[in-house]
């Protein structure tokens, strides 16, 4: 049986959740990220991209190159909610789907052909993504994840491609080399030193020669060059733990922020916890100084997703772990251990008073958003998203994000 395997990537994502969310983004330059000169641009409108903006370019030359552009700090929390609609979408149309990335996928539709044909089928699943999210979406189609992730950036902005089986190379050939997945920024200036700019160039190269210059990583480039790639498409599995980090401006001493900071960071991932029916046992806080020391401190605790249990444990492993000699670069928190099972009350220590609480302030943050209730004492925090800055396992463009 000949593989399918498409390849389906959001575009430019969190732009797009954007203007969702505000229709008079629609058009204009838009770059979501650190909005302070430390910040890092972590999307840009294909509006912004015209003025040579890319994603992870420092926010402060994306400033002097688009001058004219609306900088959006960003919500992870309303990202991580339309990415989870898609996943909804996609798990219940195909067999098997890998994530990747908040918002990108690969599926394997073997088999399907015989039918739907896997093209059609594909298509349609693009238009229901749309329909029902308002976000536009971009896939390709081949025998292989490694030139369908190449045909879905030559089919974007918005649009659909399919290679035929036999006619992988055939495709590739004409596109610069730096369109390889792993092919990143070092390997690409060695190999145009190489005098290799095409991929019909590498196609037509010795895999020895590719082997002696890069190792086995020239091989693999040579391979997916040629349109090899026998990798399967790893059925998706939900996280384990979910996070968020803050790189402030300046390094600060200030305790009363730092602490309000992680108040409002541990109220938040606590509703991201109880909207996703899962509980955590773990608690993670991280905290990296001026000098760029990094220390972690850990506790267990029973299962739970409850505010008034993980707040006091996260300002006590602060406590703990704050070494108030240092000026503090970065703080982070992480719960992890995670399980699925709602909110359990305890009979002893809970009231119907606070359990009702809970479900009035969630029920408002589905509605108005993440922040439209919080604590007081952690309103002087800006956006907290829920990245994991930790193991990896977020996208790592709002991994950083800087107050």
């Amino acid at each position: 049986m000949e593989r399918a395997v498409m390849h389906m990537d959001l575009d430019t994502f969190f732009v797009s959740v954007e203007r969702l969310m505000d229709s008079r983004l629609h058009g204009k330059p838009v770059l979501i990220g650190g909005t302070s000169d430390r910040g890092v641009v972590a999307s840009c409108s294909y509006e912004a991209r015209s003025f040579g903006v890319h994603s992870a370019m420092p926010m402060k030359l994306a400033r002097q190159l688009c001058p004219e552009a609306i900088i959006i700090r960003g919500n992870s929390g309303n990202y991580m909610k339309y990415s989870d609609m898609v996943s909804d979408i996609v798990r219940e149309a195909v067999p098997v789907f890998e994530k990747t990335s908040v918002d990108e996928f690969y599926c394997d539709m073997s088999g399907m052909d015989k039918f739907f044909g896997c093209y059609q089928y594909g298509a349609e699943l693009r238009e229901k993504v749309i329909r029902e999210t308002g976000l536009p979406i971009s896939f390709g189609l081949s025998i292989n994840k490694t030139v369908s992730k190449v045909a879905t950036g030559e089919a974007k902005p918005n649009n659909k491609k399919h290679i035929l089986s036999g006619h992988e190379k055939e495709f590739l050939a004409p596109l610069s080399i730096k369109k390889i997945p792993m092919v990143g920024d070092k390997t690409y200036q060695t190999l145009r030193n190489m005098g290799v700019s095409k991929i019909i160039t590498v196609q037509e190269m010795p895999v020895q020669l590719m082997e002696n210059a890069f190792g086995e990583n020239g091989v693999s480039i040579w391979k997916k060059a040629n349109g090899i790639d026998h990798s399967p498409v790893i059925p998706y599995q939900e996280r384990k733990s979910i996070s968020t980090e803050r790189t402030f401006d300046r390094d600060t001493i200030d305790v009363v922020k730092l602490r309000g900071i992680l108040l409002a960071m541990a109220e938040n991932l606590a509703f991201q916890l109880r909207r996703g029916n899962k509980l955590t046992s773990c608690i993670t806080l991280k905290v990296r100084y001026s000098d760029f020391q990094t220390q972690t401190l850990q506790a267990r605790i029973p299962y739970t997703a409850a505010d008034h249990l993980l707040i006091p444990k996260v300002l006590e492993l602060f406590d703990r772990l704050y070494n108030r000699r240092l000026l503090v670069r970065l703080v982070g928190v992480k719960f992890s251990h995670l399980v699925g099972g709602g909110y359990q009350i305890n009979l002893f220590d809970d009231s119907e008073e606070r359990i009702n609480l809970y479900q009035a302030m969630d029920k408002m943050r589905e509605k108005f958003g993440d922040r439209a209730v919080m604590n007081a004492a952690g309103m002087t925090a800006k956006s907290i998203g829920r990245w994991n800055p930790f193991n990896g396992d977020a996208p790592p463009l709002l991994a950083n994000r800087r107050q």
